[in-house]
């Protein structure tokens, strides 16, 4: 898709960033980096992390930081919304993107609502499911209340699927825009297979390698692919299972599952080779919105095991490219994981060619052009506006 755009400035608020590791902060420094390309003045809006000094530059503003309760690993950001308001009229963005929904993001879209600016924003994580993950369920209305509020007050909401437009639209969200996320189809690719890695992990040329990669947490479901890896060694007792990340339940995982092999978090050529040299992807997560990990395994010609949700509902073809199941069907889940322990090579081989397929069709390029295309749209018919009041967050 070749757009054509004049430079616009944009203030890009996002409160993760490389390098943390998760599928939003890889993403949204992506999207920057996409952007910064296209000729766009963009002005980057995060917490500072550890280590690092304050900034306050053209092109970049580090505030204040606290770490998540839950996710230690990452910060919410902390900025008054006068700094803000200050700041934007300095610079005098067309429009402030907000790319999570923390404490800094609501600060930036209040500044902006005081200078009549247009706001847009990402639907990335359903943070109202994860407090039922965490003993706080009596809290997911509230936080989908307060999410709703927050999206809404933007003048549009882009999120990564069909299944999350109408399941957000059902629960009262307005002008929400589908823009998919894509994969880097040459840094994940199953020429990077590995005779040597698979034998650190004692598994032959006739013993199934399941994966799983992410967060080792509770609402990522990982105990469940554990235990249909369990089930599948019943049937095919060379299987193996290794699983790719750092979280709180990674410890007590590892006990209770002493065949699988936890090897923490890998990053660029060594993740890639991690996918590229198993044999089926398992992703038993409810929570995710969308799944950056299922593109990457697709792109390494993995077949995907999931539910029928978020990512593999759009790029996964049951028994095509991988198996999908019923959301919340784990009995379900299981079974196909066992089903493809036992299928013969000659069944997983067009299911390897066909997840390549797929993976090839989720372009980033495209992807980006839409999201930009989509910016200057909002832009123009905010512009264009008869009355713009200012709307205080």
């Amino acid at each position: 898709m070749n757009i054509s755009a004049r430079p616009l400035r944009i203030a890009y608020v996002t409160e993760t960033w490389p390098p943390e590791l998760n599928g939003v902060s890889l993403t949204v420094e992506r999207t920057v980096r996409y952007l910064r390309s296209r000729g766009h003045g963009v002005e980057l809006i995060r917490p500072r992390q550890p280590g690092e000094s304050a900034l306050d530059a053209a092109d970049e503003l580090r505030t204040a930081g606290c770490a998540i309760p839950m996710y230690r690993e990452m910060r919410f950001g902390l900025a008054r919304v006068a700094t803000l308001v200050r700041r934007f009229e300095r610079t005098r963005p067309e429009v402030v993107h907000l790319a999570t929904p923390g404490p800094l993001a609501w600060a930036a879209l209040a500044a902006a609502g005081t200078l009549g600016i247009a706001t847009t924003s990402d639907f990335r994580t359903n943070f109202h499911q994860y407090s039922r993950y965490y003993g706080f369920g009596f809290l997911a209305d509230t936080a989908l209340g307060l999410l709703r509020r927050f999206h809404n007050l933007t003048r549009r909401t882009f999120v990564p699927t069909r299944s999350a437009c109408r399941e957000l639209a059902a629960a009262g969200f307005h002008n929400l825009t589908i823009v998919g996320r894509g994969v880097d189809a040459e840094r994940f690719s199953p020429s990077l297979r590995s005779r040597a890695l698979r034998e650190r992990w004692d598994a032959g040329d006739d013993a199934p390698v399941f994966l799983a990669v992410g967060r080792v947490a509770a609402e990522k479901n990982v105990e469940l692919a554990l235990r249909a890896f369990e089930a599948a060694r019943r049937g095919r007792p060379q299987a193996r299972m290794v699983v790719v990340g750092d979280g709180p339940a990674r410890a007590r995982l590892e006990a209770a599952h002493p065949e699988a092999r936890f090897v923490g978090v890998q990053r660029g050529a060594d993740l890639a080779e991690h996918y590229a040299s198993a044999d089926v992807f398992l992703f038993p997560s409810l929570s995710d919105t969308f799944g950056n990990v299922i593109m990457e395994a697709l792109a390494s010609a993995l077949p995907v095991v999931s539910f029928d949700c978020a990512a593999a509902a759009e790029h996964v073809g049951d028994r095509l490219s991988g198996r999908l199941v019923v959301p919340g069907d784990e009995a379900a889940f299981i079974a196909a994981v066992r089903e493809l322990a036992l299928a013969a090579p000659q069944t997983l081989a067009p299911m390897r060619a066909a997840a390549v397929a797929a993976a090839r069709r989720a372009s980033w390029d495209e992807v980006l052009a839409r999201f930009e295309a989509r910016l200057l749209d909002t832009i123009d018919a905010f512009e264009a506006t008869p009355s713009r009041v200012p709307v205080v967050a």
